[in-house]
């Protein structure tokens, strides 16, 4: 069973108000990144107006090290920011903030809100900043340049990290908002189980009463009456011949109508019997379980076969390649032999994912496939050249789902073998994967 939502918020822990050690580092080290930032552009800052540079460098440190506190007061932290602008600092901090503050679970309008002073603090202090500079003579552009590198250097420094926040936010909510429910439907499964086996106890015991009432009122009652006309009988037999042979045909009617009785009782049991099985199949809380023990195994035993690919078929898959349009060769060294069936397998599918692959994103590029047979393992290697601008084009547009690369590798490393994969020097790309013989 995959772990829920309780479970994982319960796993997890770090310092103060941090949940993970992770996020810590990683605050510590954009802190860290900031201050230096702010304490070097705190130089400059102190010679503009006028004060030691070691009190600029002082107040950049300190300004730059709020970025420290992102996750738990990031409205103080884009307001630090805003604050320092001014100073032409804390741009790390000011893109950090702004992206930590559009993550969170704050309302919009002051998302927008600050968002928007960011913007405008921004785009004042570059307007003035490219204006003094132009009129010191170190840009000869047109008048048109101060607006236009203002406006976009302001839109730059705050619209990408607010849009990124934003997604990373809503993905963040959407992923809590699906583990709630996991653990909802977890919950309601349970309880369901639990209500069904409560229903089925109601059940047996209603029948078990059942049972107890038929087998009264067809046995006890009939051979109650049996037992009543055979005393009858045994007192009369010898005084009254014709009034025993009376009771003795009453005694044989009650016996035929009791099996008469106990047979349709035992005919409805039966019925009951398989509409019960009927019902628990109908049930669908039990079987889920069942089908999916007996789908993984019956999976298991399929990979355990030899009924899959083997290595014989990478002619054919070579020559359906090639077929395809793709200039491909084939080199074996070493000595051919067979080998397990899952390793001949998983050899194949490496072969023939990255041969895909190549289809995918370098059409038309030749292609190299190198399998060896060496005392303890075999290798195989798929490199193919830089593609024909126009196949690769054309490739660019194909659909990928990203999951080719990480099923090999999960399936070569699961037999305890060495996989490989990268771009070559030529511009090409290369997969390779080792796998123990034994």
């Amino acid at each position: 069973m995959t772990t829920t939502g309780e479970d994982h918020a319960t796993a997890r822990g770090g310092p103060w108000w941090w949940t993970r050690w992770r996020s810590a580092v990683l605050d510590t080290g954009l802190a860290a990144g900031s201050a230096a930032e702010c304490g070097a552009e705190g130089v400059r800052f102190a010679h503009d107006a006028g004060i030691p540079a070691a009190v600029g460098v002082v107040f950049g440190v300190l300004a730059g090290s709020a970025l420290i506190v992102r996750r738990k007061w990031p409205i103080a932290v884009v307001l630090v920011s805003i604050a320092i602008t001014p100073a032409q600092m804390g741009y790390l901090m000011g893109i950090v903030g702004l992206y930590t503050l559009a993550a969170s679970e704050l309302p919009r309008r002051i998302i927008g809100s600050l968002a928007g002073m960011s913007f405008l603090g921004m785009l004042i202090v570059m307007f003035v900043r490219v204006r003094q500079d132009m009129q010191r003579g170190t840009w000869e552009l047109g008048d048109w340049f101060v607006p236009f590198a203002s406006i976009t250097t302001a839109v730059g420094m705050t619209a990408p990290p607010v849009l990124l926040g934003l997604y990373v936010g809503a993905r963040r909510r959407l992923m809590e908002s699906l583990r709630e429910r996991a653990d909802s439907l977890e919950r309601e499964l349970q309880l369901l189980a639990e209500r069904a086996e409560e229903r089925a106890e109601w059940a047996r015991g209603e029948e078990r009463t059942r049972i107890a009432r038929e087998m009264h009122d067809v046995v006890a009652h009939r051979v109650s009456l049996m037992v009543v006309h055979a005393a009858a009988l045994q007192a009369v037999a010898r005084k009254d011949p014709e009034k025993a042979v009376k009771n003795a045909a009453l005694v044989g009617d009650m016996g035929r109508q009791a099996l008469t009785e106990l047979r349709e009782m035992l005919g409805v049991l039966r019925s009951g019997d398989s509409r019960d099985a009927r019902e628990r199949a109908a049930v669908p809380l039990v079987a889920v379980g069942v089908a999916a023990a007996a789908a993984a195994s019956r999976a298991a035993d399929d990979e355990g076969t030899g009924d899959g690919p083997c290595l014989s078929d990478v002619d054919e898959l070579l020559g359906q390649s090639a077929a395809a349009g793709m200039a491909v060769d084939l080199s074996v060294e070493g000595e051919t032999r067979s080998y397990a069936a899952e390793i001949e397998q998983t050899a194949y599918r490496v072969v023939q994912e990255a041969l895909t692959n190549v289809h995918k994103h370098a059409a038309g590029a030749k292609t190299h496939v190198r399998l060896a047979h060496r005392v303890s393992e075999i290798a195989m290697q798929v490199e193919n050249e830089p593609p024909p601008e126009l196949a690769s084009a054309s490739a660019a547009r194909l659909p990928s789902g990203g999951n080719g690369l990480v099923g090999m590798r999960e399936r070569v490393l699961a037999l305890g073998g060495v996989f490989v994969s990268g771009p070559t020097d030529a511009g090409g790309f290369r997969v390779s994967a080792v796998i123990p013989a034994a």
